[in-house]
């Protein structure tokens, strides 16, 4: 073998050696190809225990408060379910409104909540309104709106007066509660014109 095929073969090997060494630290560095996103499944991704959360209006006063013995937050969905829910309303000059249930659920942003079994509106006596309690099995409160309602039975007492219902509606703004299919109730006479005056 001369001279010069030995150099060859040895330049030769050197660049193979510098070409595989090359592509090992180009592989090394390179950032992994992105697999495709698995599905987020239906599972907890965080907990938290005698939950609260309020919401501040524009002067930094206590618009609504959240509260709950357990949450379990689920990550593909953004919801969350509660133990013992609670949310209270509270808007100056008007009667805290509170609705509570034994289970619940909320939404990403807190503006639903949903509350089930032995689900409860109590709204305060105030304004010259006597006190106003509604008990069904699901009540959803729009917060957003100021608003809580119910697509099931519900039966409402208001002072000595009771009516009962197949659903209901009602506006925390404009204090309107509407009723819907097969009303019935009784109207205690201290309620009729609006309340008592106490």
């Amino acid at each position: 073998m001369n001279q010069s095929r030995i150099t060859s073969l040895v330049a030769l090997f050197a660049m193979a050696l510098l070409a595989g060494v090359t592509y090992w630290l180009l592989e090394a560095t390179q950032t992994p190809a992105t697999q495709p996103e698995k599905p987020k499944g239906h599972s907890p991704d965080y907990f938290a225990d005698n939950f609260s959360v309020s919401e501040l209006d524009q002067t930094g006063s206590t618009q609504y408060r959240l509260t709950a013995t357990k949450m379990v937050h689920y990550e593909d969905d953004e919801n969350s379910d509660l133990t013992m829910p609670a949310i209270r309303a509270f808007q100056p000059g008007k009667p805290i409104v509170t609705a509570t249930g034994l289970r619940g659920t909320v939404n990403g942003d807190a503006s639903i909540v949903d509350l089930y079994d032995n689900a409860r509106i109590l709204r305060a006596p105030g304004n010259g309104d006597p006190e106003m309690q509604a008990d069904s099995s699901h009540f959803r409160v729009l917060v957003n709106d100021d608003v809580i309602e119910t697509e099931k039975p519900v039966k409402l007492r208001r002072g000595l007066s009771v009516a009962t219902a197949n659903g209901m509606h009602y506006n925390n703004v404009t204090r309107v509660m509407q009723l819907f299919g097969n009303v019935k109730g009784a109207i205690a006479a201290s309620d009729v014109g609006g309340g008592s005056s106490k």
